[in-house]
């Protein structure tokens, strides 16, 4: 054991948060809480790990659910890829693999969805496999401890993160190595203001020793996000709205959402209520009411999309293509996104 790993494990054991896969060796558990927590604060996924297990508590009732429950149970929590990948990887464990969750790293890394982290995560914590984890936490306390100055996303940043994390590794405990690492990086050496002069580890941090502790880890100049255009139609009546599913390859698949117009540039109320899809959509009908809402702004982490949403209050609906009329005591049982769920809250009638 090193003076790094020793004094993270010493405050490990008095500072772990009490979370439930924490005291499972259950790789389908475990695999569900690192699938659900990727890009998501725990604050925010715990509920969410809840309401997933209690519906789907083994891979088998994962395997058998419809896709459509699936997303219900996502909604509002983003990254919808994560529920399809979970949901084909279950079904693969289930048809493929005898219902029994791989141990290997390599068996591990077959399954959709699943990446270095992931499957470095349950081979460790389900089977106590020596696989280090890398995810954020790990690159900037691996950085900024040992030094690393190549930016940890090119290829030899990461190889040089990679080897770090091996050289460290408790080959006797390897899950509890990797989930002390991880906690003190999420509480401790935090991305900002950490207290540097608190840590135990400060007399042999590199970061701390030079006064780089705000600059590791480096990274190369970040893409800027793409802008998007989208413009909702909600077309209701007394009882029912038209919604349409989202199938193709972009964000949100599978998810529904209002009927849409995706433009290049910002549109002129005109052109918002005189186009191919406005035609499309009343179909002749002249509609009672008509209502454009102010711009809202809905932040991805590769896109910003700047949406304004058009409502018709129609004499009559009418549906075709992969739109379906549904009553407005039905709009809760589908999965939309946040920013079209938010919408519909704060402006249908029930």
């Amino acid at each position: 054991m090193t003076h790094f790993t020793h004094y993270i494990y010493q405050w490990y054991d008095q500072n772990q948060r009490a979370l439930p896969w924490r005291s499972t060796r259950d790789p389908y558990l475990i695999w569900v809480s690192e699938t659900i927590l990727q890009q998501t604060r725990i604050s925010q996924g715990l509920p969410y790990y809840h309401r997933f297990v209690g519906r789907f508590p083994d891979i088998h009732s994962l395997a058998a659910a419809p896709e459509d429950e699936l997303m219900k149970m996502w909604e509002g929590l983003g990254y919808y890829s994560r529920a399809r990948n979970m949901h084909a990887a279950a079904r693969m464990v289930v048809n493929e693999m005898g219902g029994i969750f791989p141990q290997e790293y390599e068996n591990l890394r077959r399954l959709k969805g699943v990446g270095n982290y992931t499957a470095a995560a349950v081979a460790s914590i389900a089977f106590g496999k020596p696989y280090p984890v890398i995810d954020g936490n790990i690159t900037r306390l691996f950085s900024r401890y040992f030094g690393i100055l190549e930016p940890a996303d090119t290829p030899k940043g990461k190889n040089t993160l990679a080897g770090k994390t091996r050289e460290a590794m408790n080959h006797s405990d390897p899950g509890y190595h990797n989930q002390a690492l991880m906690e003190f990086g999420a509480l401790c050496c935090v991305p900002k203001n950490p207290s540097c002069h608190d840590c135990l580890l400060k007399d042999s941090c590199f970061a701390f020793l030079n006064g780089m502790t705000g600059l590791l880890p480096l990274k190369n100049k970040k893409i800027a996000r793409r802008i998007r255009r989208f413009y909702f139609y909600l077309l209701e009546n007394k009882e029912n709205i038209i919604i349409e599913k989202r199938e193709n390859a972009d964000i949100w698949r599978n998810l529904y959402q209002l009927p849409l117009l995706e433009a290049d540039e910002d549109l002129a109320d005109a052109a918002i209520l005189s186009n191919y899809l406005t035609r499309e959509l009343l179909a002749g009908e002249k509609p009672a009411v008509q209502k454009i809402s102010n711009t809202l702004r809905h932040e991805l982490t590769h896109q910003i999309i700047r949406a304004k949403f058009v409502r018709f209050k129609m004499p009559k609906l009418k549906a075709s293509g992969n739109r379906i009329i549904i009553n407005k005591k039905e709009i809760h049982k589908f999965a939309f996104p946040v920013l079209v769920r938010n919408y519909l809250a704060g402006t249908v009638d029930k």
